[in-house]
């Protein structure tokens, strides 16, 4: 028998390289969808250049109120199935989206980064200042640099940056 479905941010998985695509084709279909992107810079023999890549490669977040929406998101081109862990779907907290958005539209926030290990190091502390004033992180200190790292357990992620230092220092919230 089946489960029915909850609302809420289910997490995507889509052929790769189609992250932009899929995103592209759910809005068009009505359907509330985030991808998160971070600006990298990329290389090549002959030029320098900055492009945007997804933070999740694979991944496109989905935002589910019904069956109806389900299999909706599911038909799309390039869609493959919904993450699980075990029985039950990835379901992504709106909090954790909230923590992800925030990370990923600010220019003062710099080496976005995801990691699949659990650090082992370093202090919890809360961001007392700017745009990511309240947010709660685990900082590692590496060449001078206060780097943050925000877990986002539903779906067993943590995503590093570098912050500037003066975020930490303050009590009040200044946005």
């Amino acid at each position: 028998m089946n489960k029915p479905i909850k609302s809420g941010w289910y997490v995507l998985y889509v052929r790769s390289r189609h992250e932009k695509k899929v995103e592209k084709l759910l809005k068009e279909n009505q359907i509330k969808a985030y991808l998160p992107l971070i600006k990298t810079i990329r290389k090549w023999s002959d030029r320098t250049k900055t492009v945007e890549l997804p933070l999740f490669p694979s991944y496109v977040f989905v935002y589910i109120n019904s069956s109806m929406d389900f299999y909706k998101t599911l038909s799309i081109e390039g869609t493959g199935a919904c993450i699980r862990f075990g029985s039950d779907y990835a379901i992504v907290k709106e909090n954790e989206i909230k923590k992800i958005k925030l990370l990923t539209s600010t220019e003062e926030i710099t080496n976005i980064e995801k990691k699949l290990d659990m650090p082992k190091v370093g202090e919890i502390k809360t961001i007392e200042q700017g745009p990511l004033c309240g947010l709660e992180c685990e900082i590692v200190k590496t060449n001078n640099e206060n780097k943050i790292v925000v877990r986002i357990d539903s779906i067993q992620q943590n995503i590093t940056a570098t912050i500037p230092s003066y975020y930490l220092s303050s009590s009040l919230c200044v946005n």
